[in-house]
């Protein structure tokens, strides 16, 4: 099992996203399943509610590769960490895939069991630090090549490093300020340069 922890907003998500992408396109018949803890918890709880667990239970032991997005959301919720611990037991058993995250490490989340807690430092444990700047200008560099900016002739590398060095939050902050600058300067007609960033970032 791989467990990661911390990050700026989103960028777990987006790793955990990335990895069954990889999985996707290294092995396309491989069945990927991704859900958020309380999305866990919710279909959990309805699937109680109508007495039909064994279903619920089925698809996620029988996924190729697992992954739960945000544990520390069923803290204080015994039922649904009950299904967890016995669904995480069986995928490890079933020496299957199972990618697991949270806010903060393992021994650290407040009203998690302490047999989930050490399933989930069982395995490997990593803690997702914010994007360097270097990565930030690769993340950049590639969203332009994927909507068709493939060489340096509207968007400057200027303008990309002021991005990189400016928005240093999560992922999706940065693809998002590259979109507003893009769009700023098309529905304004003007150049795509760092004034223009930096004025559409302020």
């Amino acid at each position: 099992p791989l467990f990661l922890y911390g990050g700026v907003g989103l960028g777990k998500t987006h790793l955990m996203h990335a990895i069954a992408w990889h999985i996707h396109a290294k092995k396309p018949g491989r069945r990927v399943l991704y859900m958020s803890a309380e999305k866990f918890m919710c279909e959990f709880l309805a699937a109680m509610r109508a007495k039909d667990t064994l279903s619920f239970k089925r698809r996620l032991r029988t996924a190729d590769l697992l992954l739960i997005d945000d544990i520390q959301f069923i803290g204080g919720k015994e039922s649904t960490q009950e299904e967890m611990f016995h669904t995480m037991n069986e995928i490890i058993a079933a020496e299957r895939p199972l990618v697991i995250s949270a806010d903060r490490p393992p021994q650290d989340l407040d009203g998690i069991e302490a047999r989930v807690r050490s399933r989930l430092a069982w395995g490997l444990v990593a803690d997702i630090n914010p994007a360097e700047y270097e990565l930030r200008l690769n993340i950049l560099n590639e969203k332009l090549t994927r909507m068709g900016f493939e060489s340096n002739a509207l968007v400057s590398e200027e303008v990309v490093d002021f991005l990189a060095r400016k928005v240093t939050g999560n992922i999706r902050e940065l693809e998002g300020a590259l979109n507003r600058v893009i769009a700023y300067s098309k529905t304004r007609g003007s150049a795509i340069d760092v004034a223009t960033a930096r004025q559409v970032l302020s």
